[in-house]
């Protein structure tokens, strides 16, 4: 369950006087999500999502976040709105958390997307970077190569066995990718983890794309690259035949890439595996055996790492 952070109906009350959304009727824990806790707050005629902001979530960065999914809500991209408080801000703080109130959306994750389904998420991801191509704030990206690198050589501190397998060919690719965001490429706002997970559908359609809290100023092709490795291959690592071929088609019908972009998207499909695969292997070395959350398998990603190097 990803609750790291309990919240009673006594302080989600408190919480709510500074906000014009009625009296508590439920307080709900959300078991998806890994990252922050959430809860389905409900009061009397609307549904929400209160998150509390957890220590990977930079609280500096929530203007940005926040302000993206507004951004996109207000041109009708199927992005929640955050609710505002009396004073004007989105977030408060609750149980010394960073917290907020963000628009409930409709729908569920697909676990076994149809060739439609992923031509209709690669549709939607091509939208949210046309949509965003105003957007006037800037984020640089939290998980880039620096935090790579910091990734790294903290778990290097305590990695064995298996991990530190997985560690020494994550260390080897590191070094082969150097930057892999050299390249002069479009770029704009991007969701960075739009996985499966984070893309919410209705009655056949994409009706949500939430958490945005990854979300920076990036190479749009790397975000693609990011859902192409989320999209395509399964729980293991394995590459699911055509799935790949299906986003990218969906997201080539809006936004065509250009020739420099589909080039280089091998290179950032590496980037984007080793990025996960750090992050995971990070989360499992050190991991907190109090925390209700199962590590993730970073192995997976990093034989995502190994298809992407033979498709250059």
């Amino acid at each position: 369950m990803a609750v790291f952070t309990p919240v009673s109906d006594d302080q989600a009350r408190a919480f709510l006087r500074d906000y014009d959304l009625g009296d508590l009727v439920a307080l709900h824990p959300i078991a998806e999500g890994v990252e922050n806790t959430n809860y389905r707050l409900e009061t009397l005629g609307t549904r929400h999502v209160l998150t509390l902001f957890e220590a990977r979530t930079d609280a500096a960065s929530l203007p940005f976040c926040l302000s993206l999914t507004d951004h996109l809500a207000a041109r009708g991209y199927p992005a929640p709105r955050p609710v505002r408080r009396h004073d004007g801000g989105w977030v408060g703080t609750l149980n010394g958390r960073p917290a907020a109130v963000i628009e409930w959306l409709e729908g569920a994750w697909l676990r076994d997307p149809s060739p439609a389904d992923l031509e209709a998420a690669g549709a939607m991801l091509a939208r949210l970077h046309l949509t965003a191509a105003d957007f006037p704030l800037r984020r640089d990206n939290p998980v880039g190569p620096e935090a790579w690198c910091r990734l790294a050589v903290r778990s290097a501190t305590a990695a064995t066995g298996a991990d530190r397998a997985i560690l020494d060919e994550a260390e080897a690719l590191l070094t082969d990718l150097a930057d892999p965001f050299a390249e002069d490429l479009p770029a704009g706002p991007i969701h960075a983890d739009y996985f499966p997970d984070n893309v919410l559908v209705e009655d056949g359609r994409v009706s949500g794309v939430i958490d945005f809290y990854f979300g920076c100023t990036g190479p749009l092709a790397y975000d693609l690259a990011i859902a192409l490795s989320a999209w395509g291959f399964d729980g293991s690592g394995a590459l699911i035949p055509g799935a790949v071929e299906a986003f990218r088609r969906g997201y080539e019908a809006v936004r065509p890439l250009t020739p420099a972009e589909a080039a280089a998207l091998p290179r950032l499909g590496q980037a984007a595996a080793l990025r996960f695969t750090l992050t995971r292997l990070h989360d499992r070395v050190f991991h907190d055996p109090t925390k209700l959350v199962t590590p993730k398998d970073p192995d997976a990603f990093l034989r995502r790492a190994a298809w992407w190097a033979i498709q250059t």
